[in-house]
């Protein structure tokens, strides 16, 4: 690794660093699966999954729970030979397959491992299989960089690390991701580096539950998102850098540098995981906290319950909706193995604690304009770890929680949406009117990206036409880590009483044609962050929206975020930026902020609102 600089990096080249204008990698060809030893199976339970289906003459047969794991989840305990080989394999078909077909799942039993580099590519997790990320170690590195891109790593999307203990051989890990990159459940015995080699452009990143004993670098990182977590130091800022209950932030100190630092995060609950109690694998469960700060691990076991796998359905890519809706239906969980799932009919979650958990960012298309999946107005249910695909043909909306009008309390038990994350276009044609609905009430959203795509294939101002990215018609649901972008009309619309949202990253549409079409009635252009004029209590820390009107640099957008003038309407720490000066926002929010600064990519701040 180089050095690192002597002086704070420079913020931002004085150009756009778009990922567009700088190239969009070619689709790769379908990859074939990496099939053979080393493979996760458990024993199927058939007792446990017709607990509630009933007589086989009076319906389908029932499913069994538990089961193998499949071809793309690949186990490695330490005794296994080779491991450098098999992960450097996975590597080459995924480094550059930024809308191809692999699906991987790489996991490490608990242990040491030595000598290993795990580079990771795209739709690649890996994750250890202890119930602490101490229990399993790599004297190593788990690595992202981009070297597939010339040094740019904004396009280093869809991959995640877990669960595990890094000793950096360099002392220092080197993770350059951007957007649906989750570092979670990390131990790293030294520091973390979030640019890529170089230290060129990067645009990430989300961190949680994770103590970093050193220092991490974010270096040209423009912004990033760590909740409930230790570090030993943080170097700088760019544009936005958000903390919420992390041992080591940096003090509160937006606009300059753009620290925006909470003590404490208000309400949440770590991500379900896969792990192995003996030989069984079970999924455990964190229980819910308030007022968090610092990891849920740190005494060594996390606090929470576990699910034996016998009680989930291991679906496989070639599973129907039928099929999936069936096992729900038994009582079934849902684990949901790496591939693409085709469904012509919608997923429908209607059971209180449910969980529905994705391996290696298995990717749900909806056919022929269903909603993907939906959740009804229970408790407690967990949907964790997947990729939403928008189909050809326009769906209503792709992913809803809970059913229009939904008013049931559920502040002891919310439903968590984390890791989940929507893509309109890109891999190919796609389209959907809106993307997220959230209806429940306390609903908790933890890290997401929802992306209209702006390069790919099947990309155009109506090609891939998505009005709304996310729709918040809820009360009192928080998110944490919220990254929307490229929508048509408005990227985030609240609708809902008593919002909360902890980090907003957004590009507005690059696409638009003219300023005719993104015109809002009087007002010039959608906002990326709409309040409901009727909205009496909201609240916001830490939110960013960028313009590029690339097509048309000529277009004006007059505000990146829009909210009822009231007391009760607050944010903290906002910023616009005009990416060299490709169309300008005249305000920051409302009629209150400097317009952005012609060429300079320079941000334009308000530190509250009102």
């Amino acid at each position: 690794m180089p050095s690192s600089p002597t002086h704070s990096p420079t913020p931002e080249h004085s150009g756009p660093r778009r990922r567009s204008l700088l190239g969009a990698a070619a689709a790769a060809p379908v990859l074939a699966s990496l099939a053979g030893a080393g493979t996760a199976s458990a024993a199927p339970s058939p007792a446990s999954a017709a607990t509630s289906a009933g007589s086989a003459a009076a319906g389908p047969r029932a499913l069994p729970g538990g089961g193998d794991l499949g071809p793309n989840v690949i186990v490695f305990d330490p005794s296994t030979a080779n491991i450098q080989g098999r992960l450097d394999e996975i590597f080459q078909q995924q480094e550059s397959a930024q809308f191809g077909t692999g699906r991987y799942a790489l996991l490490f039993k608990p242990g040491t491992y030595n000598g290993l580099n795990a580079q990771l590519g795209f739709y690649t997790s890996i994750a250890g299989l202890g119930l602490s990320p101490d229990d399993t170690t790599i004297n190593g590195d788990v690595t992202v960089d981009a070297g597939w891109f010339d040094g740019n790593a904004t396009q280093n999307f869809w991959r995640s690390a877990e669960n595990l203990a890094l000793v950096p051989v360099s002392g220092t890990n080197r993770w350059a991701v951007s957007q649906a990159a989750p570092f979670r459940r990390m131990h790293v015995r030294g520091g973390l580096n979030l640019a890529p080699d170089g230290y060129g452009w990067a645009s990430g990143g989300y961190i949680a539950d994770s103590r970093i004993d050193g220092e991490v670098g974010p270096y040209s990182q423009q912004q990033w998102y760590t909740r409930d977590s230790s570090v030993g130091g943080w170097l700088n800022a760019v544009w936005n850098m958000v903390f919420s209950g992390v041992e080591g932030a940096p003090a509160q100190s937006f606009p300059e540098p753009p620290y925006t630092t909470l003590e404490t995060t208000p309400v949440s609950r770590e991500k379900p995981f896969l792990y192995l109690e003996g030989d069984e694998y079970r999924v455990f469960l964190p229980e819910k906290r308030t007022g968090a700060r610092g990891v849920s691990w740190g005494n060594g076991t996390p606090r929470g319950t576990s699910l034996p796998l016998s009680q989930f359905y291991v679906a496989r890519p070639e599973d129907s909706a039928d099929t999936l809706n069936q096992a729900l239906e038994q009582g079934l969980h849902l684990l949901l193995t790496p591939g693409i799932y085709h469904v012509d009919r919608t997923v429908d979650v209607k059971r209180a604690g449910t969980v529905v958990l994705g391996l290696g960012y298995a990717t749900l298309i909806p056919d022929n304009g269903v909603t993907a999946l939906r959740v009804a107005d229970v408790d407690g249910v967990r949907l964790a770890g997947f990729l939403v695909d928008a189909g050809p043909v326009n769906s209503a909306t792709l992913l809803e929680v809970g059913p229009e009008g939904a008013s049931a309390d559920h502040s002891a038990n919310p439903t968590t949406v984390q890791d989940v994350f929507v893509r309109i276009g890109g891999a190919g044609p796609g389209r959907a009117t809106t993307s997220m609905v959230v209806n429940s009430r306390h609903t908790v959203v933890d890290h997401t990206w929802v992306w209209r795509a702006d390069h790919g294939e099947g990309v155009g101002w109506e090609t891939n036409r998505a009005d709304y990215g996310v729709v918040v018609n809820g009360d009192d649901v928080l998110i944490t880590g919220l990254f929307v972008e490229h929508f048509n009309k408005y990227d985030v619309q609240w609708n809902g009483e008593r919002g909360r949202t902890v980090f907003f990253q957004n590009e507005k549409a690059y696409d638009a044609p003219d300023q005719a079409a993104i015109q809002n009635g009087s007002i010039k252009g959608y906002a990326a962050y709409k309040v409901g004029d009727d909205v009496t209590e909201h609240e916001g820390w830490g939110l960013g929206s960028y313009c590029y009107y690339n097509v048309n640099p000529s277009i004006v957008q007059h505000h990146g975020f829009a909210a009822p003038n009231r007391s009760g309407v607050r944010f903290h720490g906002l910023l616009v930026v005009s990416l060299g000066g490709q169309g300008q926002y005249e305000c920051v929010i409302n009629d209150t902020g400097a317009p952005t600064s012609g060429t300079d990519t320079v941000p334009s701040k308000v530190v509250q609102y009102p």
